[in-house]
């Protein structure tokens, strides 16, 4: 068979990933934080690109004439600037410092502040105690940041400690050597024997050492172990007797509430039993964790809901979360001028501009986005948000994606950490999506969700006599309308860290003080 070269005319279609467009799909799955850090890149390459002010308008596309004044209620400011045509406006004498200052860029303001009259008390009941404000008492302003203390870490708040209680070089040495052992939580990491080896001392000195230093507020600090730093709080409270050694040394027991079994081992009765178990909850399991030096952020909502006049819900997106971003046109055209058409300079103002243009279509496009999917989610859970958590309705992206004609994958990066606040509280928008529950009536299912929140409230009803198992849930649910196995009540019931029946049972006796 003869090989031989032919030409074809073929057309088809592709869906080409640009850089741009990968880059528009990572802007809808970044947090508001995420954001504000990549424009801020942005900006800093991009000479046309800038932050707009609060009202809207940059320094450089501003420009004032009298309609602008007028429009804001300024009308003898209007008049004022309206004569700027005339080149002797500033002669007259009717010119204010303010408008000197912003026209000639000088600075026009009094420089003899004696000679202005005397300035009103923003409060005139607080004169006295404070002298530095406007129109108070003559004297030298202070700055209340200046005054702030910082936060005491765990190891500062222990170093003013430690010289009061160890003397001499070498136990200080090995003081401060176990203080660097500290977990954030105020365990000592690592063995005695292993810490006396790098400082080449005996396990003695360092157990006399370990020992003093257990002697430090906060109590428990330094311990080796959970026992260990529950037995060195009772010991300070002079509660550390028999009994509560027993208890203290067999905390499995108490985690799987075993009371029977502690009573004898403790040698005491229930009512003595349940009063050393609230002992115990009274104490830090973690004595270090009262100086975590992290900052906590609150959570900003991207999308706030409230309750609208007509009954209906008023969807907004939150101002603080959208970015500020404009492209400098009057920058753009006054840099034009001087470059030359074919040059370097050429080519890289219009690869900005032509960047500038794209990022704020990519920021419209990203607000509008969440927007959509927003409005059908609240659509979607309208019952949830008049009525509660119990009427959570099962929703998936899918739903979602076909009633605002876009792509699953949209919607999964869109609600990525995003988070609404309803009049209900403040939710992550995955918070809506859950599993469909059949019905045991074969009407609607039940959302995942609403559901765990039925189990938790059955749970909450128990009675020390009439404690539900996992079938009797099972049973409760069927005849609300839920259909559900055994295994996924005990699935549910243990993703929210509740204990089995027979554990709920011990502890519900123990607390009403009945035998069992």
């Amino acid at each position: 068979m003869a090989l031989s070269a032919s030409l074809f005319l073929r057309q088809s279609q592709s869906l080409v990933m640009t850089p741009q467009l990968m880059q528009s799909i990572q802007l809808l799955q970044m947090t508001h934080i995420e954001l504000n850090q990549f424009i801020a890149q942005e900006v800093e390459k991009n000479p046309l690109l800038e932050f707009s002010s609060g009202d809207g308008e940059t320094g450089s596309d501003r420009q004032t004439s009298a309609d602008d004044f007028s429009d804001a209620g300024g009308g003898d400011d209007a008049r004022e600037f309206s004569s700027e045509s005339d080149p002797d406006w500033f002669d007259n004498g009717s010119a204010k410092p303010e408008q000197l200052t912003d026209r000639l860029d000088g600075d026009f303001e009094n420089v003899f502040p004696d000679d202005a009259p005397a300035r009103r008390p923003d409060a005139p009941e607080l004169m006295s105690q404070w002298k530095s404000m406007p129109g108070g008492e003559a004297g030298e302003s202070f700055d209340l940041d200046d005054f702030v203390a910082s936060a005491v870490t765990l190891r500062d708040y222990l170093d003013q400690q430690i010289p009061f209680l160890v003397s001499g070089y070498a136990d200080r040495l090995i003081a401060q050597y176990l203080t660097d052992q500290l977990d954030e939580n105020g365990y000592l990491q690592g063995e005695v024997v292993d810490i006396a080896e790098r400082l080449g001392t005996g396990i003695g000195e360092v157990e006399r050492v370990l020992t003093c230093l257990q002697t430090l507020d906060p109590a428990g600090i330094f311990a080796r172990s959970l026992s260990e730093c529950l037995s060195i709080q009772l010991r300070q409270k002079d509660r550390f007797d028999p009994a509560m050694a027993a208890l203290v040394a067999h905390l499995d027991l108490l985690a799987k509430r075993d009371f029977a079994t502690l009573r004898k081992i403790c040698g005491v009765d229930d009512e003595d039993l349940v009063d050393m178990l609230a002992e115990i909850r009274a104490l830090n399991p973690r004595p270090g964790s009262l100086f975590q030096g992290g900052v906590s952020e609150s959570i900003m909502p991207d999308v706030v809901v409230r309750a609208g006049s007509d009954g209906g819900w008023v969807i907004e997106l939150n101002p603080d979360t959208l970015p500020r971003v404009l492209v400098n046109q009057t920058y753009f055209q006054t840099i034009s001028k001087h470059a030359t058409r074919q040059g370097e300079d050429q080519n890289f103002l219009s690869e900005c501009m032509q960047n500038a243009n794209w990022l704020t279509r990519s920021l419209d496009q990203r607000a509008r986005t969440i927007m959509k999917v927003a409005t059908e989610i609240v659509r979607q859970q309208d019952a949830f948000l008049l009525h509660g958590v119990d009427h959570l309705r099962p929703l998936n992206l899918k739903t979602v994606a076909d009633a605002i004609k876009m792509h699953e994958s949209t919607v999964s990066r869109v609600t990525s950490n995003k988070y609404m606040l309803t009049p209900r509280g403040l939710f992550e928008l995955k918070y809506f999506f859950t599993v469909s529950i059949s019905s045991a009536e074969g009407g609607d299912s039940h959302s995942a969700e609403a559901v765990r929140h039925r189990i938790r409230m059955l749970i909450e009803k128990e009675t020390p006599d009439a404690v539900l198992s996992d079938d009797d849930i099972v049973i409760s649910l069927k005849n609300g309308g839920v259909e559900l196995a055994r295994r996924t009540v005990a699935k549910y019931r243990e993703a929210m860290n509740i204990p089995s029946s027979v554990q709920r049972r011990r502890e519900k006796r123990a607390m009403a003080g009945i035998t069992a």
